[in-house]
């Protein structure tokens, strides 16, 4: 809690032109984020957040956290709140590359779903299923972790940095004993099968 506490504090006490832009409601965009690490994330596109792996039963996932300055930079690949939707078959490997290219602390964890309503995300729901210390957060860099979807149910690729969740910083994740393969839908945008 210090550490939010403290993040808050510095967030208050930016400039206006260094703080989060307010989004532009006749657009549903924000201008952009001050301090982005933009390398970190050149040339990530829709095509990248999900793919088939390498081996059979494994996808990779990229994960973006403050991809664009939507719900004021808590967002991943630009999208909050369960818009984005990954179903992943059961008992498949996932393989996340987690990038935060901002200096303010974002992290990645597995959760169930109804977890984002909390303002600490606790442990990962599937061994292995987050960036170490989720609740710290990372800054300005890259992290990588893989787990295995060896349950089914609804759950949330959150930030685990407190107060992130419950803000809307996280995507849907279902975990489908149904489905044959894994797909992607991006807010209203038509499901998409990995490639």
């Amino acid at each position: 809690m210090l550490r939010l506490a403290l993040t808050l504090l510095c967030l208050a006490s930016l400039s206006p032109a260094q703080q989060p832009a307010a989004p532009d409601h006749a657009h549903g965009t924000t201008t952009e984020i001050p301090g982005l690490k933009k390398e970190l994330f050149a040339g990530i596109t829709e095509a990248d957040f999900m793919k088939l792996g390498d081996k059979p039963k494994t996808v990779k996932l990229v994960l973006v956290a403050t991809f664009s300055a939507a719900n004021y930079g808590m967002n991943f690949n630009g999208y909050s709140h369960g818009k984005a939707v990954f179903t992943i078959p059961k008992d498949w490997t996932v393989d996340v590359t987690f990038i935060n290219p901002s200096p303010i602390p974002h992290s990645l964890v597995v959760v169930e779903k109804d977890t984002t309503k909390k303002l600490q995300m606790g442990e990962p729901f599937f061994p292995g299923g987050g960036v170490p210390k989720p609740e710290v957060g990372l800054s300005l860099t890259k992290a990588e972790f893989s787990f295995v979807t060896d349950e089914t149910g609804e759950f949330a690729l959150a930030c685990g940095f407190p107060a992130h969740a419950i803000n809307g910083h996280w995507l849907a994740l279902n975990v489908s004993a149904d489905a044959k393969a894994p797909t992607l839908q991006l807010g209203d945008k038509p499901v998409v099968e990995a490639k």
